[in-house]
């Protein structure tokens, strides 16, 4: 069955205007995209583009500093509130937004609900360093129990399994040793609970394992994890920055010479460790393929967010997080 995927147009500091931009590439490479905001605003934009999309209109906005809770119940309008309902009707198979993240996570805990055998829902990425990995939750959940570390388990596995070509992914659990006895109670019952899991649980890994290929899945609470993705982010950005600034302080003919033969190298890795190349970040356990776009993000970033949730619904994301918690 072909996606179709509801993106919230008007969610994101660039949006209208980005948004609908990436959702005009989205279609060129063949999603079905509906968009999901202010009619007039999205018809003006698609004129200026000379293109066509279906809409469903959506009056309201959640801003960034609403209660993301009461906004969702408050404001039936609202461009992520619409977006979720199709999903929760079956008119669409999944939704984008880069808008608020708690009004995307409150609208797909509210209004789409979860998927039997998950008690939270977590938010994940793709690790982008070294040896890719998927990395749950990076924000959903700031606490949880070790049963739903265990569940984070088998839904980081499904997606290493369909974003990553992982037949048997190995699953770590972040903490602060390798040995079982190591990091706070709920990590040390994690770790025997995870072991009990249909999957392939390797131990213990600390952070600097990360790049070095020793997981597919790396499991953690959101605390831990959005703090990990942003000082690895940040930290990408400075050392990016500082090469480029050392390859260019020489401007001796024979050294530019030498950098003008690495510099596609070095920007083919810059490119790679850019966030907008996966576009956002899966809500796994959810009724539906939610991702969550940087609010930042650029068309590009939009585009590869949809196709991203187009992905999971087409290669059975859903079903396979259902039967491995099943297992």
């Amino acid at each position: 069955m072909t996606a179709r995927i509801a993106l919230d147009a008007m969610g994101g500091d660039h949006a209208p205007h980005q948004t609908v931009l990436g959702a005009l590439d989205a279609a060129a490479r063949g999603i079905d995209v509906v968009l999901v905001g202010d009619r007039s605003q999205l018809e003006a934009e698609l004129a200026a583009a000379g293109s066509e999309l279906p809409i469903v209109h959506a009056p309201e906005v959640v801003a960034m500093g609403d209660d993301p809770g009461s906004a969702i119940r408050a404001k039936k309008g609202a461009s992520v509130t619409v977006a979720a309902r199709l999903v929760s009707e079956g008119e669409v198979q999944g939704m984008v937004s880069a808008g608020s993240t708690g009004a995307a996570l409150a609208a797909a805990a509210i209004v789409i609900g979860r998927l039997q055998g998950v008690s939270r829902p977590a938010l994940a990425t793709i690790f982008p360093m070294g040896s890719p990995a998927v990395v749950l939750d990076i924000g959903a959940n700031l606490e949880v129990r070790p049963s739903t570390l265990a569940e984070f388990g088998v839904m980081g596995s499904v997606l290493a399994e369909i974003y990553l070509g992982c037949s048997s992914p190995r699953v770590g659990l972040l903490n602060i040793g390798e040995e079982p006895g190591k990091g706070r109670a709920g990590e040390r019952e994690a770790h025997a609970l995870l072991g009990r899991m249909p999957i392939d649980f390797v131990g213990n890994i600390e952070g600097r394992d990360l790049a070095d290929g020793k997981a597919d899945v790396v499991v953690t609470d959101g605390f831990t994890g959005n703090v990990l993705l942003k000082t690895v982010e940040g930290t990408a950005r400075v050392v990016a920055r500082d090469v480029l600034e050392a390859l260019s302080a020489d401007d001796d003919p024979a050294f530019q010479a030498a950098v003008g033969l690495v510099l596609p190298r070095l920007m083919a890795v810059r490119a790679r460790l850019d966030p907008e190349a996966h576009g956002g970040a899966h809500l796994v356990g959810v009724r539906g393929t939610v991702v969550i776009a940087h609010g930042s993000s650029s068309r590009v970033a939009i585009g590869n967010a949809l196709e991203m949730a187009a992905d999971g619904w087409e290669q059975g994301l859903l079903g396979k997080i259902e039967a491995g918690l099943d297992g």
